[in-house]
């Protein structure tokens, strides 16, 4: 079957290097009956993967048993894989076949292998070995002809060396593996997936979707995806019901990404690229390590940058109010890179700050005064002798910005110099809605 034919049939999307390498792989097992291995972050395809190979194995008429191990509990999840018998514990009112018997003839698919515990492991390493298996509360062998494909979003072998996991099925489990790349390691195919589930969502809902933005879509490649397809599909889904008939530019698009929260993850923050004799070395705990000072110096630029914006917007509002023409020099050669464009502010000795004229002019150092006379609560802030945290600065401004107009969120979001989007998903952020 032509590789591009395969991937349409069973819904492998992407054209990327690596997604082509874990479809030539699928190809050539799906016709045998060997054991697989499936590693991969949660959310990457691993159950459409399973239903690949075994759609197009010889066991492809039989059923295809998919068990979720991690949502099963450990009380009985013996019972669910392998059966039992009436009477065998209490609410056992019959007997019962499990999964085993079921994907006789079959596939089974063990998803989170990894959370099994190590009483049923044994049990498992046995039915592996020679189909043989016990119902709970049975002294009779039970048989049974299945194919295995297993599943893990854990290194299993770092279980097998903390004495978590058995290595004798870690052996069995492992004769091929395939490892499916998270999202964030096929930038190419973001976009390309994206539009086909935007299709098929705007099909179901007789919606219509008007596209994106450039920098919507450089948003979109350089956004982490820490849920990968599924997380990708939820947010083609939600934008094609929840905006429908919109074009989506950044901001809307960031409403419907987890993104960077006030705990400080980064999962939005844009990607470094190791080179391939990087990915290849014994150095790649200092890549990874790299990656991770790179995008913390990110995520802190783009906070002070927010910050230095809305404190240079609240700053030149508060002292227009109060018909002072210009800003003191420390203050102004501070923050005169972050002024707004829709102010109209003069930095120099005759600031205009929108108004046609001023009843009395003033140097620098009269401003000074005039700024010490007030005492304001935002120069009260900034020195008390403590330098005070991003997240703090941005909600005394936020805070203080709603005093100011009365709760008005548009005027006050027009003040920071934020829309007022940014403005309801800070307020979100910081529990201040």
């Amino acid at each position: 079957m032509d590789r591009e034919v395969f991937q349409e049939q069973f819904g492998l999307l992407g054209n990327s290097p690596a997604i082509r390498q874990v479809v030539d792989k699928i190809m050539q097992v799906s016709k045998t009956d060997i054991t697989v291995l499936l590693q991969g972050e949660s959310g990457v395809g691993k159950d459409v993967t399973a239903r690949a190979i075994h759609g197009t194995s010889e066991r492809k008429r039989n059923d295809l048993v998919i068990v979720n191990c991690g949502a099963i509990p450990e009380g009985i999840i013996e019972s669910e894989l392998f059966g039992h018998e009436k009477g065998a514990f209490t609410g056992a009112n019959d007997s019962r076949e499990g999964y085993f018997e079921k994907a006789d003839g079959g596939t089974i698919f063990l998803d989170e292998i990894g959370d099994t515990p190590k009483n049923v492991q044994v049990k498992l390493l046995r039915v592996l070995e020679n189909g043989e298996f016990f119902r709970v509360g049975s002294s009779k062998v039970q048989t049974t002809d299945v194919r295995l494909i297993a599943a893990t979003n854990r290194d299993l072998w770092q279980m097998v060396k903390e004495g978590t996991f058995r290595e004798d099925l870690y052996y069995r489990l492992d004769t091929v593996q395939i490892h499916l790349p998270p999202l964030r390691e096929r930038q190419d195919d973001i976009i390309p997936i994206f539009r086909k589930f935007v299709q098929d969502f705007s099909a179901r809902y007789d919606s219509v979707f008007k596209g994106f933005s450039d920098e919507a879509r450089e948003l979109l490649i350089s956004y982490r995806w820490p849920g990968n397809i599924r997380e990708l599909r939820n947010v083609a889904e939600q934008l094609v019901v929840l905006e429908k008939s919109q074009f989506i530019d950044v901001e809307r698009l960031q409403k419907y990404l987890k993104g960077r929260q006030h705990e400080g993850s980064a999962d939005n923050l844009p990607m470094i690229a190791g080179n391939e004799s990087d990915q290849n070395s014994d150095s790649d705990f200092d890549r990874r390590d790299r990656e991770l000072v790179y995008r913390a110096l990110v995520e802190l630029r783009n906070d002070i940058g927010d910050v230095k914006r809305m404190l240079a917007n609240f700053l030149y509002s508060s002292l227009s109010d109060k018909g002072i023409k210009a800003l003191p020099p420390a203050i102004r050669d501070e923050v005169k890179t972050e002024l707004p464009s829709n102010l109209n502010i003069d930095l120099g000795n005759q600031a205009s700050l929108g108004m046609s004229s001023f009843p009395n002019q003033h140097n620098d150092e009269d401003d000074s005064e005039i700024i010490d006379h007030e005492e304001s609560e935002l120069l009260r802030f900034f020195g008390d002798g403590e330098i005070p945290s991003i997240e703090d600065t941005e909600q005394f401004l936020i805070k203080k910005a709603l005093e100011k107009y009365d709760g008005n969120r548009r005027k006050a979001s027009e003040t920071l110099g934020i829309s007022e989007r940014t403005l309801y998903r800070k307020l979100d952020q910081y529990g201040l809605a």
